[in-house]
């Protein structure tokens, strides 16, 4: 898939702007806070229906302003035209359009731009809480499979229902604890079938990304644990209904699953520097778009770099940047306030690409090589 031009209207810090981009590289710099990463933003959001930043909708639009517009002109990797828009105004729903016809269910959408963004908060994936995790495995499996996404939300309306019950002062009636145990263990024991199949393919993928890297510097690892795995999950959710009840909530499920990341074989939270954590999270998502590449109805994903060079060194950027120029990769989007930095990076590719400079939300081009 290649974004070919994108306008905005009154999304975030951006008053309006039209942008033609390369079909391979395209570079925004400028200062912090000037708007490079509300493009990308803007570029993500239609591909998932939200911000990346931001799940309010009406908070996206550019203060005293009463609506924002954002629309993509795509090009298919065979070669057919797609037309992506979105448009919202205050105290109204957003309307979310393909080729000028609007969606019916927003989910219809995901999967049809697959895209990977990469960014600083990555190392939330690693420092963070084991729902970063989940989140990154719910994101790649979505993408290429739908029935996922509908499990998904089945199973959490399951699970707020039981913890509903579990909260209450007098005793839950028993057959609808058992009601709600059943669907939550219906619809995790899918959820985990689909997870543990991605987790198995993905780990060499991973690996291979990270070494290429690291020049192999590091052994690295991520295993995939989850209460299903202790036996059918309907007998480990009931197994402890009693503690469940004094805690008000549901202990077992997929919703503890989690992945463990290891370098050296010992954790990577606790051992990892930042510069290996960075590396790490990096590898993790390049691995992400050679996955959905393959899974995610054969189309190339676009890949949105934000500011992520910091914390790594000079051999560790050129390996990157080697990558997401191959040929296995396709269209790429990359924001650094160092101008120099990227000017060091590209003279020694011949690939196309597009410079742009960002201020105050404003975007000027300022250079290209190729067209």
């Amino acid at each position: 898939m290649i974004l070919k031009k994108l306008s905005i209207i009154n999304y975030k810090n951006i008053q309006e702007t039209s942008i033609e981009w390369s079909p391979k590289m395209n570079c925004l710099v400028g200062h912090n806070g000037v708007g490079k990463t509300n493009i990308l933003d803007a570029i993500y959001y239609l591909s998932f229906c939200r911000s990346i930043s931001n799940p309010i909708d009406s908070q996206l639009i550019r203060h005293d302003e009463q609506f924002f517009m954002v629309e993509g002109e795509y090009e298919t990797d065979d070669g057919q035209p797609e037309l992506v828009s979105c448009g919202m105004k205050r105290g109204t729903k957003k309307h979310f359009k393909r080729n000028k016809k609007e969606y019916r269910r927003l989910a219809e959408h995901i999967g049809l731009i697959p895209i990977i963004f990469v960014s600083p908060s990555d190392t939330l994936l690693i420092e963070g809480q084991s729902e970063e995790r989940r989140r990154f495995m719910d994101m790649v499996i979505s993408q290429y499979d739908r029935q996922y996404m509908d499990a998904l939300v089945r199973y959490n309306k399951a699970l707020q229902q039981r913890n509903t019950l579990l909260k209450m002062e007098e005793e839950p009636d028993p057959a609808l604890l058992d009601i709600w145990e059943e669907q939550m263990s219906l619809e995790g024991e899918r959820i985990f079938a689909a997870r543990q199949t991605f987790v198995t393919e993905f780990v060499d993928v991973f690996q291979h990304y990270h070494s290429t890297i690291s020049s192999s510097k590091e052994e690295v690892g991520l295993c995939y644990t989850s209460h299903c795995q202790r036996g059918p999950l309907l007998e480990v959710i009931r197994r402890d209904r009693a503690k469940d009840r004094i805690v008000g909530y549901s202990l077992h499920g997929v919703h503890r699953d989690d992945l463990e990341f290891t370098i050296s074989g010992h954790p990577l939270k606790k051992e990892g520097s930042q510069g290996q954590n960075k590396t790490f999270a990096i590898a993790l998502k390049l691995a992400q778009f050679d996955f959905l590449k393959r899974t995610a109805s054969q189309t190339t994903p676009l890949l949105l770099l934000d500011d992520i060079f910091d914390k790594l060194d000079s051999e560790r950027v050129e390996r990157i940047v080697d990558i997401v120029l191959g040929d296995d990769f396709g269209q790429t989007f990359i924001t650094d306030t160092d101008r120099g930095h990227l000017d060091r990076i590209l003279r020694n590719y011949t690939y196309d690409y597009r410079i742009f400079e960002v201020e105050n939300g404003n975007i000027k081009r300022l250079c290209s090589n190729g067209m």
